[in-house]
């Protein structure tokens, strides 16, 4: 089992909730935390350099501003800010996020280790993705559905431009004159139509709104 383990997250009582928990089930011998990522990335940064670095890191993604001066602002910043002095750490995302696109991508490109939906039985969980975790497993939380239709859509950059401009109001034939205006191509009111007709039946979105809504949800746009 990890021998030593730190808690990044900005709630008191929800450190001292996890380190009880965990005290109690797992045989973890060293269990820190940290309200502030500054100063979680500073306790790793030193353990490091002194030869007796943490195993693990669990952190949550939001952490409220305040009136203490921050660099590191967000789970997403620590946990890059950790990766560049100690690469091998592993670590647990501890969150309340459920969009499956903004979890796919903290795997994907920050190469994290498990993830974890806080909610009424996430000690538990926690508890399974550490021993996940230390036998060099994936962890995902069951309830983010990573393989549903929504989350297998990749958007190119044309796309992303006729949704940007649907979301600025924009009506289908003067996204087409802005395109033209732009040089950008294709260029068609036509074409612009069947690819928006496509996401909708993608995205089961029955109109611009909902469309739009939906993959603002999910952090696509």
């Amino acid at each position: 089992m990890f021998k030593k383990v730190l808690i990044a997250e900005d709630f008191q009582d929800t450190n001292a909730g996890i380190v009880s928990a965990l005290s109690n089930k797992l045989n973890i011998h060293e269990l820190q935390e940290e309200l502030y990522c500054d100063k979680a990335f500073n306790r790793i940064k030193v353990a490091h350099a002194n030869g007796t670095p943490f195993e693990l890191l669990i952190t949550d993604l939001l952490f409220k501003e305040n009136h203490v001066d921050r660099k590191l602002t967000s789970g997403v910043d620590l946990i890059k800010a950790v990766k560049t002095i100690q690469p091998s750490i592993k670590v647990i995302v501890n969150s309340m996020e459920e969009s499956p696109s903004k979890v796919k991508s903290l795997f994907k490109e920050q190469n994290i280790d498990g993830y974890v939906c806080k909610g009424r039985h996430s000690l538990n969980e926690l508890t399974t993705a550490i021993l996940e975790v230390y036998q060099n497993n994936i962890y995902l939380s069951p309830q983010i559905n990573m393989t549903s239709n929504q989350n297998v859509i990749e958007l190119d950059e044309f796309d992303v431009s006729i949704l940007t401009e649907l979301a600025n109001g924009l009506s289908k034939k003067e996204i087409a004159e802005k395109f033209k205006q732009n040089n950008i191509t294709p260029n068609s009111e036509s074409t612009i139509d069947k690819r928006v007709s496509k996401l909708f039946d993608n995205f089961g979105a029955k109109n611009t709104t909902q469309l739009i809504a939906i993959l603002a949800r999910d952090g696509l746009i």
